[in-house]
């Protein structure tokens, strides 16, 4: 059998592992034993983060419609109630979206939700 010398595949992955740590501080961008964990401990923080970004764009989207409701003398409870009632079927992003650039769309909107509570 012969001899086989590893240091191309261990600097291979070891370039993989400083790819993906480049921008890191200190240690963390060139010292392989640092640099994996740094990179392992990233990749935990990206998955969860992913899920994460989600509900605070939900909330985002929540407080906006809650501050254009306001004016027109609802809250965003009773705004949702409204829409459920009358079979408006738009999620909060979109509802978000038009209250800010379409804002007499999204009057009509909430006058269908508020003559459906009144009903």
């Amino acid at each position: 059998m012969a001899r086989v010398k590893r240091g191309v595949t261990a600097h291979a992955k070891h370039k993989k592992v400083y790819k993906l740590a480049k921008g890191f501080r200190g240690r963390r961008k060139n010292t392989i034993r640092t640099a994996k964990a740094a990179v392992d401990k990233a990749g935990q923080y990206a998955f969860r983060d992913r899920k994460r970004k989600k509900r605070t764009f939900r909330a985002l989207w929540i407080q906006r419609l809650n501050a254009a409701v306001r004016p027109l003398g609802m809250t965003y409870s009773v705004f949702i109630n409204g829409l459920a009632k009358s079979g408006i079927t738009v999620d909060r992003k979109v509802l978000s979206d038009l209250a800010i650039n379409e804002p007499a769309a999204f009057q009509a909107i909430a006058e269908k939700a508020k003559a459906a509570l009144a009903a």
